[in-house]
């Protein structure tokens, strides 16, 4: 992620999406009132336009993958080739690079003679097709047309049918992201999620208008990435014997073998498909704790001088885990070697090393750590992992990358680049703003979509305090300790979806939506202040189109009444917090 950390507002800008949706009810009482995440500006017009068999698309310089989108994600589902050349009406691409648009604004027109979409950078404009989308209904959002070219008989060549096309209302759309940051943490490492699954999350962010796929890769309970110098990581590394059924206090167990990983090519692969669709994909390689696994496929990386490493499986339940890795430079050689690789297949500025959850006791009873402290003339333990976090700091800078941990990594110090994800609350994300430093805010109490949506008991393995939809929708990245010059430096936020009780797409579907719908409009539009949002307005659109939409999409979200029956988890226990959670 590069360039500033906000996106400017065009000018008269209407401050919340009540205001764009009650402007246009009167005029297009239709698509353009369920717009989500809400545009800044929306100004209806009087009339219809028709695409159609004859519309064209007029793609000029810079404009390929808005392009690409408008005939795969809108032209194939509506049956439409927008050819260049005809006398239809034409959607015209145009990318402006200036002031007045930043990189992923836009300026969407419908009229007479056409579509319009003018962005300030090529993800702007891809963002425009995305609305685009949208207007044109839920069968824009499917991936084939519901009236099919068939074949009359088996291997006969498919009969021709009209084109379905799309009725869209006239209107100009001025849109632009509030934040430059807009991510969905995707844990990996717990259940294991098919390369497939991958590709269609990122489908689902992009079509929400999200940019960051957090990938978590490693943890105690697998290792999910091919590192060609270690092939034991993911021999031994990706696989567990049993799994834990709902939280580590359950009695129940699952006693099928557990794992899987992705080779580079596959993350490659997953990486390009992000690209496309303008996601960068931020990887985490966990340090030093959450590495058992890493531990059991190469046990020399543990605190050999404390306990019998070799022991070690991959951990087969969840919570804070003591077997961390050893303070050594072995360890430290060993990791810029799996760092190399990582690098090579992920370009993304940032680099996400964990840092969190790393109980101190193996390091206070090893002989080998507290000679490192001694040599190193810090503190304690904590100066111990400052030091572990400070040098891939270094290493990652010298090769043009940036470190960003969880907010454990201001134990001890934080080297002056790294950035934080704030996960255990605000506080973590406020210290590290003060003291210069670029924050991803993702509070647990806020936004972690692994946490029950109600009170219910049909809620399947309660997790944690209840987040409703509105809890999420009023969500505020920036507090309102932090000055202004301090509020630059949040980058933005993301929404996290831990896996321990999400074994399946089905699962990760009902505790991700529609929730994240929620998350992306406060992500990305520009809202009043949690207390002063009209959470209202946000529903209807969601019963109006949004559920069609995902309908559409083929997300198991959770439906507003709770739970299907197949939905729920009868007797696998959860470990739910009662009242509403604290702001820390």
């Amino acid at each position: 992620m590069t360039g500033p950390h906000h996106s400017e507002p065009a000018p008269d800008v209407p401050a919340t999406p009540e205001t764009a949706a009650a402007a246009s009810e009167s005029a297009a009482p239709g698509a353009l009132a369920t717009l989500l995440p809400a545009p800044r500006r929306l100004t209806p017009g009087d009339g219809t336009l028709r695409l159609d068999a004859a519309t064209r698309l007029d793609a000029g310089p810079g404009t390929t993958t808005a392009a690409r989108a408008l005939r795969r994600d809108l032209g194939v589902p509506l049956g439409l080739d927008f050819p260049a050349d005809g006398d239809g009406p034409a959607v015209r691409l145009r990318i402006e690079e200036g002031p007045e648009l930043g990189p992923e604004a836009y300026v969407l027109t419908i009229g007479a003679d056409g579509v319009r979409i003018t962005g300030g950078g090529p993800a702007g404009a891809y963002y425009g097709v995305q609305t685009l989308r949208q207007l044109a209904g839920p069968a824009a959002l499917r991936r084939a047309p519901l009236a099919a070219a068939t074949p009359t008989v088996p291997g006969a060549a498919p009969v021709p049918v009209p084109a379905r096309g799309a009725e869209l209302p006239y209107a100009r759309i001025e849109d632009a992201p509030r934040f430059a940051w807009r991510g969905h943490l995707l844990d990996v490492a717990r259940h294991f999620l098919p390369k497939d699954g991958v590709l269609r999350t990122i489908d689902l962010l992009a079509a929400h208008k999200l940019n960051v796929l957090h990938l978590h890769l490693t943890d105690d309970q697998g290792w999910r990435v091919e590192i060609k110098r270690h092939p034991k990581l993911t021999e031994t590394g990706a696989w567990r014997p049993r799994t834990k059924r709902g939280h580590r206090t359950s009695a129940l167990w699952d006693e099928i073998p557990h794992g899987g990983y992705y080779t580079q090519d596959d993350l490659r692969e997953i990486v390009a498909y992000a690209a496309e669709r303008h996601l960068t994909v931020v990887p985490e390689i966990d340090v030093p704790g959450h590495s058992q696994a890493a531990i059991a496929a190469y046990p020399h990386l543990g605190n050999t001088d404390v306990i019998d490493t070799s022991a070690l499986g991959v951990l087969d339940t969840w919570g804070v885990n003591p077997n961390v890795l050893a303070p050594t430079e072995e360890v430290l050689r060993f990791y810029e070697e799996v760092f190399t690789e990582i690098l090579d297949v992920f370009p993304s500025t940032f680099f996400h090393i964990g840092g969190d959850e790393c109980p101190k006791d193996q390091w206070k009873a090893s002989e080998t750590a507290q000679k490192r402290i001694a040599d190193l003339g810090v503190a304690d333990e904590d100066g111990l992992q400052s030091w572990f976090i400070r040098h891939f700091d270094t290493w990652l800078t010298a090769r043009g990358r940036r470190l960003i941990g969880w907010d454990e990594i201001l134990e001890g110090g934080l080297a002056p680049g790294a950035a934080v994800t704030s996960w255990r609350g605000y506080a973590g994300g406020i210290t590290a703003a003060r003291a210069g430093h670029d924050v991803v805010m993702c509070p647990e109490q806020q936004v972690y979509l692994d946490f029950r949506q109600a009170e219910g008991e049909d809620e399947p393995v309660p997790i944690g305090w209840v987040r409703t939809l509105e809890d999420v929708y009023r969500f505020e990245p920036v507090p309102p300790e932090l000055t202004e010059d301090e509020a630059r430096h949040v980058l933005g936020a993301q929404a996290n979806s831990w896996a321990e009780v999400m074994d399946s797409q089905d699962r990760r579907d009902y505790q991700t939506f529609p929730r994240l719908a929620a998350f992306a409009e406060v992500v990305w539009s520009a809202l009043p202040a949690p207390d002063a949002r009209d959470y209202a307005d946000f529903p209807r659109r969601m019963d109006a189109a949004h559920y069609a939409r995902l309908d559409a999409l083929g997300v198991a979200y959770r439906p507003k009444n709770g739970p299907k029956p197949w939905q729920r988890r009868p007797g696998v226990g959860g470990f739910p917090r009662e009242g509403a959670p604290p702001r820390v």
